[in-house]
């Protein structure tokens, strides 16, 4: 890749990459599936096209092309066009949801004969070993600086010193202190030019020996436990901090506590639904462990906690967090997209703080997607804790889906509802 100066980048075209490919054939499953929603954007087509620019420009055919890794690929937008025309192509998603959507679109494709099962490709988690050794990457830019940050020192550490790294997004969620972080790790950051109100920054030159970002961990004053430390990894949504949202319920749950907790009695396990950094998870387990010593709910000191998220970092952080609070006995944290490795009926009680967001979009269907995996994996009786932003007016949707909904507390900006299984 060294034939072309740093600071400059060939000129982009559309290519057969982008041109022979049916976008169309994509699957969002087990996303939501809408007239209005695709599985792919403009971002995704410059990046093919440009990684096909930067092949031009060194003269390499497919044979003098090693493998290219691709970071983050949603539904297959960038991968498959790549297996297609045969190319290599090494995969790391961090959410799960992800890669089920990955999976299907794939075996949907080989069905189909458009692709042939001697194409290399191999999965691995986002670490040491997908970047080994890597001369070309193909990043869709993350909603998450964090993220982005501890991607780059990850492939400025163990990619090919002549590693190219292509990074694309939409203007609209593109920001300056995108470059900033890439010049962290990177000698040479350049913005490429606007497409379809897209962009790729191409980042080479990786800076080595810097000091892993993260985890990184915080001190919190938690309602009803005092000091408690949070750690996270890059992509855990709200890194170390402690969610609004979520110091909104735990102060619901303590009253609720403080009242007398009937409503635990007899809950012998709780399930964090989307665990992040682990706070909600950690509560519960510190909480509901101490419940035996209250008045009239003896019994209870076999509670344990199932933490889910469909993030690996989100896994590894509440990991972590629940170690650093001594608790990690009591925590199971399970990787899982919508509770899909619950069987129908087994669950007593969920607590839900829920996303509004898919990538970088606001979307509120994750969260109905959440309520309604809830129901399913609820017994009749069984309860889900809910909380979500006010003017987002869930209770009809909880009531439609779970069961009678009661509001515990509200105030201009959070809910908290307790929806019971019919």
């Amino acid at each position: 890749m060294n034939s072309v100066p740093r600071g400059q980048t060939p000129p982009v075209h559309r290519t057969a990459l982008t041109t022979g490919f049916d976008f169309a054939a994509l699957s969002r499953w087990p996303f939501p599936e809408s007239p209005d929603l695709q599985a792919h954007d403009a971002a995704d087509l410059l990046l093919l096209d440009t990684a096909q620019a930067w092949w031009d420009a060194v003269s390499l055919d497919d044979s003098g092309v090693p493998p290219v890794v691709v970071l983050e690929d949603r539904h297959g937008a960038l991968t498959l066009p790549l297996l297609t025309a045969g190319h290599g192509v090494r995969i790391g998603q961090d959410a799960l949801a992800q890669e089920r959507s990955f999976d299907a679109n794939v075996a949907a494709f080989r069905d189909s004969g458009a692709l042939k099962d001697a194409v290399p490709l191999s999965r691995h988690g986002i670490g040491p070993e997908l970047a080994a050794g890597a001369r070309m990457i193909l990043l869709q830019l993350p909603r998450s600086l964090d993220a982005l940050e501890q991607w780059a020192h990850l492939i400025a550490e163990h990619a090919h010193e002549d590693v190219l790294l292509l990074a694309g997004g939409r203007d609209k969620h593109m920001t300056p202190r995108q470059n900033t972080v890439l010049e962290r790790y990177f000698a040479s950051v350049v913005p490429g030019r606007g497409r379809s109100k897209s962009r790729v920054i191409t980042a080479r030159g990786p800076r080595r020996g810097r000091p892993a970002p993260f985890p990184r961990t915080a001190e919190h004053q938690m309602p009803g436990l005092g000091p408690v430390t949070l750690a996270a990894h890059g992509a855990t949504f709200g890194g170390t901090n402690l969610d609004p949202g979520t110091a909104y319920l735990l102060r619901s749950l303590e009253s609720d506590l403080q009242r007398g907790g009937l409503e635990w009695a007899g809950r012998k396990r709780a399930v964090d639904v989307g665990c992040g950094n682990g706070t909600i998870a950690v509560y519960l387990a510190s909480q509901l462990a101490g419940l035996d010593g209250l008045d009239g709910l003896d019994g209870l000191d076999g509670v344990s906690v199932i933490a889910t998220d469909q993030s690996a970092d989100a896994c590894a952080s509440t990991r972590l967090t629940a170690s650093l609070n001594g608790v990690q006995d009591r925590i199971e944290v399970r990787r899982d997209d919508a509770l899909s490795t619950f069987p129908d009926a087994s669950e007593d009680l969920l607590v839900l703080n829920p996303p509004f967001h898919a990538g970088n979009t606001v979307d509120t269907r994750i969260a109905v997607r959440l309520m309604a995996a809830s129901a399913r994996v609820l017994r009749p009786g069984g309860e889900l804790w809910c909380v979500w932003n006010s003017h987002l007016m869930y209770r009809p949707e909880l009531e439609r889906l779970v069961g009678p909904t009661r509001q515990l507390s509200r105030d201009r900006t959070f809910t908290v509802t307790v929806s019971t299984r019919r």
